[in-house]
C-alpha cells in the first residue's frame, strides 16, 4: 500500500456535484472520496459524461462542490486545457505579465519559457479572444509550467497541436520533473501505463481509486 505524507496531499472527501438545468437536477458526482499524494501521478478514467472534467475543475477550484470538502495541501495548477480562464481582451503578453505578478515570478523568465514552449510567435501580442482553442491551450499550458506547481491538473491538453508539441508536453509533464504530482484525464492507455502510478475510475457518479493501474484500465474497458 502506498502511504503519502499528510502534509503534501489532496484529500477529496464525499464530494457531490449537482447542476440544475430547466428545473431538473443532474447529479454528476455522488459521494466521491480519495486522496492524491506527493509525487503521485493519478489517471482519471471514465466514459464520456462520467464527470472527469467536472472533477478536475472542482479539484482546481474553478467550480465548487454542492457538498463535501477538498483539502489542498499542495500548490495546484489551473486545469490545463481550460479555455475560459483568461481575459479575452488581454494579449498573450499582457496575460503573461498578469500571471507573473500574481505568482511573483520574473516576467522575462516566464515570457522566455512560454514563447519557446507555445510557439505562438507574433500572435502572443494579439488579444486572447482571437486565439483558437489550441492556441489558448498552448498559452495556458506554457504559463502553468512556467510557475512550477506541486501538482498539475491536466485535461487532455497533451493531444492539442502537432507531434512536436506533443513531445514537448510529454517531456515537461512526465520526464523533466519526475517528483511532480499529476492529476491526469486521458484516454491514452500508453501514457497511463507508462507514467501513472494510480488511477481513479468514474462511473455513474461514483469513484474508485486503484493503486494498480492495469486493474483500473481493465475495469474501465468493461464499463
Amino acid at each position: 500500500m502506498i502511504c503519502w505524507p499528510d502534509s503534501e496531499m489532496i484529500r477529496i472527501s464525499n464530494i457531490v456535484k449537482e447542476y440544475h438545468v430547466h428545473g431538473n437536477t443532474n447529479r454528476v458526482l455522488d459521494g466521491v472520496s480519495f486522496d492524491v499524494g506527493a509525487t503521485e501521478r493519478t489517471a482519471v478514467l471514465g466514459k464520456n459524461g462520467a464527470g472527469k472534467s467536472t472533477l478536475v475543475r472542482l479539484v482546481g477550484g474553478v467550480e465548487y462542490p454542492t457538498s463535501g470538502v477538498i483539502d489542498r495541501q499542495m500548490s495546484l495548477s489551473w486545469p490545463l486545457g481550460l479555455a475560459g480562464g483568461f481575459h479575452g481582451y488581454l494579449s498573450g503578453t499582457d496575460t503573461m505579465k498578469f500571471i507573473s505578478r500574481i505568482y511573483q515570478k520574473d516576467f522575462e523568465e516566464v515570457r522566455d519559457f512560454v514563447m519557446d514552449f507555445s510557439d505562438l510567435g507574433r500572435a502572443i501580442n494579439d488579444p486572447v479572444k482571437t486565439y483558437s482553442s489550441g492556441m489558448t491551450a498552448r498559452l495556458a499550458f506554457g504559463l502553468s509550467l512556467a510557475i512550477d506547481f506541486d501538482c498539475y491538473l491536466v485535461d487532455e491538453v497533451i493531444f492539442v497541436g502537432d507531434q512536436n508539441f506533443h513531445a514537448k508536453c510529454r517531456y515537461e509533464l512526465f520526464e523533466k520533473n519526475p517528483d511532480r504530482s499529476l492529476f491526469l484525464v486521458t484516454h491514452d492507455h500508453g501514457i497511463i501505463n507508462e507514467y501513472c502510478n494510480s488511477a481513479v475510475v468514474l462511473h455513474k457518479g461514483r469513484a474508485k481509486k486503484f493503486e494498480d493501474v492495469e486493474i483500473a484500465t481493465e475495469i474501465y474497458n468493461v464499463l
